[in-house]
């Protein structure tokens, strides 16, 4: 039997009790004290042990029957001060804080996804609204090439939303990952050309210029011409998007953006470098810069009217090169934010 167990209390209680009315037994009959003030005093002094020992036990009970109720009305965020505990108490104690954590973190993901799916789909949407809107208007013909556009838009919502389906899987460690061999200069102009035309439908409907700024020059640098790579085309795109996106809320007035693209060290494997040029990151930051709903890039606040964003797009853009097998990071730079990827081009899925 273990020391300060509850059962190890109790017979502790009643040794102690036993042992306090014999004394004073002991000690009436050695004085030729009443038996009766003996039995009243032995009674009240055992009472109050009692009651002692039962606030002990009964204190904690109380606290997590409090924690337990909080739970049941949605609020994770109570704890129990009894992990301190030695007894079987302190166990029951650790162990509800532990589910009352893992609780809050539960709840705490189902907002992030949320949050994750409203940002994900917002750029290709916007997209596909200006390209059918143009249309409508006249700005442009209903050709092939703008239907095309039309079009790879759509096939991008109907690819997020195979993405939510993948979602599910994360839970048993597993991404499928459709990784193949393209060729990276006409891939990343497509993805240029997507956020130029987010640009100009937020724009259009907000009037102030949020986030994507058509007066933010976008720069793309593939060297050689020719170079290939090999990765996910649609979780690479959630980088470069992301990164573009992140760069040009942080640029100044007609500021430029540079998005650029080496051969790695192993067969095709990348490297990226997405450029901008606005007041940069303080080193200090550096670590916190891909956490989830870390809206503070910069010591300065974003120019021209753009808002701080909802945090996640960098968040995103980790777990993606993660999946990958590669790195993301913050890098030195004379001028703005310089943000590198590494893909190894060959990786086995992660979750």
């Amino acid at each position: 039997m273990r020391p300060f167990t509850i059962r190890g209390k109790l017979i502790a209680l009643v040794v102690v009790s036993v042992a306090l009315t014999t004394g004073l037994v002991m000690v009436a009959l050695a004085t030729k004290t009443e038996l009766r003030f003996i039995t009243v005093f032995s009674i009240i002094a055992s009472m109050l042990i009692t009651q002692f020992v039962a606030h002990n036990l009964t204190k904690p009970l109380d606290e997590m029957r409090e924690v337990a109720a909080a739970m049941a009305h949605g609020d994770y965020t109570g704890r129990i001060d009894g992990e301190n505990r030695r007894d079987e108490l302190g166990g029951l104690a650790t162990t509800l804080n532990r589910m009352a954590e893992e609780l809050q973190a539960v709840d705490r993901n189902r907002k992030e996804l949320v949050a994750n799916v409203s940002h994900e789909l917002r750029t290709p949407i916007a997209a596909l609204r200006a390209v059918l809107e143009n249309v409508v208007d006249g700005v442009v013909a209903a050709d092939p090439e703008t239907m095309r556009t039309a079009l790879k838009q759509t096939e991008r919502l109907g690819g997020l939303v195979e993405t939510l389906l993948d979602l599910a899987r994360l839970d048993n460690g597993v991404v499928p990952l459709k990784a193949r061999r393209f060729e990276v200069w006409p891939y990343l102009s497509g993805v240029l050309k997507e956020a130029n035309l987010a640009a100009a439908q937020r724009n259009l409907t907000s009037g102030s210029g949020h986030h994507m700024r058509k007066d933010v020059h976008l720069h793309l640098d593939v060297s050689p011409p020719e170079l290939t790579a090999h990765a996910d085309q649609e979780r690479l795109h959630q980088v470069v998007a992301n990164l573009i996106d992140n760069a040009v809320k942080h640029s100044p007035p007609h500021g430029r953006v540079t998005v650029r693209a080496r051969r790695g060290e192993l067969p095709e494997s990348l490297d990226l470098e997405v450029l901008d040029e606005g007041p940069g990151i303080p080193k200090s930051e550096w670590h916190r810069v891909f956490e989830r709903f870390n809206q503070g890039k910069s010591p300065a606040k974003p120019t021209s009217g753009s808002d701080g964003g909802t945090g996640l797009g960098l968040a995103i853009a980790r777990w993606a090169v993660d999946l990958h097998g590669g790195r993301i990071g913050v890098a030195e730079s004379e001028r703005g934010c310089r943000i590198q990827v590494t893909l190894p081009g060959t990786f086995s899925s992660r979750g």
